[in-house]
């Protein structure tokens, strides 16, 4: 039997994913342990991301939202991999985001975009042109770092 996923906080999101507007999970249970980590000081009790609770989720969104994201959860990879699943059958779009610098290729075939790379605090995150950090459109093989990156009008 598979161990389901335990979510902080789901929120409606506009800038995680480019050109999407996603319905986010932060998912509990990271095993990464980064500094800085937005999650690790919450205080805040996870609540389990049901069969049930995610369809009813996935059917209230249902034309509202385009993306699923995933804030973590490739530590429970077959868990990540249904959700991912149920998603997709559902029309949606998937996204995660991950501290690691890569995950297996199970969970690729089941993403549409994919963040990688640990928060380095003198690197920052995807808005810095310097980061170690890469978010990638799987499906046409592209780096898309550039949506995140704030440029001046002029």
């Amino acid at each position: 039997m598979t161990m389901p996923l335990y979510f902080y906080t789901k929120n409606i999101v506009f800038q995680e994913v480019p050109n999407e507007i996603s319905l986010s999970f932060s998912i509990a249970g990271c095993p990464n342990g980064c500094k800085n980590c937005s999650w690790s000081n919450l205080g805040l009790k996870p609540e389990q991301l049901t069969d049930d609770l995610y369809s009813k989720l996935l059917k209230k969104y249902k034309g509202y939202a385009s993306c699923i994201l995933f804030l973590g959860g490739e530590w429970n990879q077959d868990a990540l991999i249904n959700d991912l699943k149920q998603a997709r059958n559902a029309g949606y779009k998937t996204c995660l985001y991950t501290g690691k610098e890569d995950v297996s290729n199970e969970i690729k075939q089941q993403l549409d975009y994919l963040k990688v790379g640990p928060y380095i605090e003198s690197k920052g995150g995807l808005s810095n042109p310097n980061t170690n950090q890469k978010f990638i459109d799987l499906k046409q093989n592209k780096i898309l770092n550039k949506y995140f990156i704030k440029s001046e009008v002029k």
